[in-house]
């Protein structure tokens, strides 16, 4: 076994014992929550290595790292998640590799993924990015629409051919009422997912939670946690 294949091994490891613990103390079966390991300024061999470790699900957050890297790990059964702010003249890129894109927050941007998903001729996966940051009618800092505007990106998301409705993400706000408070963010996201489902019950993935609060998610009902430095080790600045 090679150094980083141990290293990464390990950290894994540590990882899983935290989600398993997270889920008993919940109350939660294991199996409903999905470590997505975000694996972004880290090379398509870190993703060799970590698919031959069991993980299926990465996440990336922008197009300009993803697209050679999942071309590079092509031959790996892998569902592949944009988890960043995806600007319209990406969105051919993205959906050429990408399962799932988490950052669904404005309607050009339906507009756009369903018709490069229609020329793909395969059905795209959909979160909407919620931010808890944000006032009434706007977005959020770090993108994500404020929680009023769900509905108008969900029946625009109903009526987009090619794309599928699958719940809900948000990021931990750092400003706002939530700054500080993940759990009390999470509990608010978990809320608005309930809302979702009651006209949507198939729209019941949420995702919440990165290396630092991933306990706070699952406690709060999370169905996908987004963790990176605590599998990759700290990033490497990028420029």
């Amino acid at each position: 076994m090679t150094d980083r294949k141990a290293e990464l091994a390990e950290n894994l490891a540590r990882v899983e014992e935290r989600i398993a613990a997270a889920c008993a103390a919940a109350g939660r079966p294991r199996e409903e929550v999905t470590l997505i390991v975000v694996t972004k300024t880290y090379p398509a061999s870190d993703v060799r290595i970590l698919h031959g470790l069991g993980v299926r699900d990465v996440a990336e957050n922008r197009d300009q790292d993803a697209a050679p890297k999942a071309a590079a790990c092509a031959d790996l059964d892998l569902t592949w998640h944009f988890v960043g702010q995806l600007q319209t003249n990406k969105v051919r890129s993205v959906v050429g590799y990408a399962g799932v894109v988490q950052s669904v927050d404005r309607l050009r941007l339906v507009s756009s993924l369903s018709a490069a998903a229609g020329k793909a001729g395969h059905e795209l996966g959909c979160l909407i990015q919620v931010a808890l940051d944000a006032e009434a009618g706007g977005r959020g800092d770090r993108g994500g629409v404020a929680p009023d505007g769900i509905e108008e990106v969900a029946a625009a998301l109903d009526e987009a051919p090619g794309l599928r409705l699958d719940g809900l993400m948000t990021v931990a706000p750092l400003v706002g009422e939530y700054a500080g408070r993940q759990r009390a963010a999470f509990d608010r996201l978990m809320d608005l997912s309930t809302a979702l489902r009651t006209t949507r019950p198939a729209a019941n993935m949420v995702s919440a939670g990165m290396s630092a609060d991933l306990e706070d998610a699952i406690a709060a009902g999370a169905t996908h946690v987004r963790v990176g430095t605590a599998v990759l080790g700290v990033r490497p600045k990028l420029g």
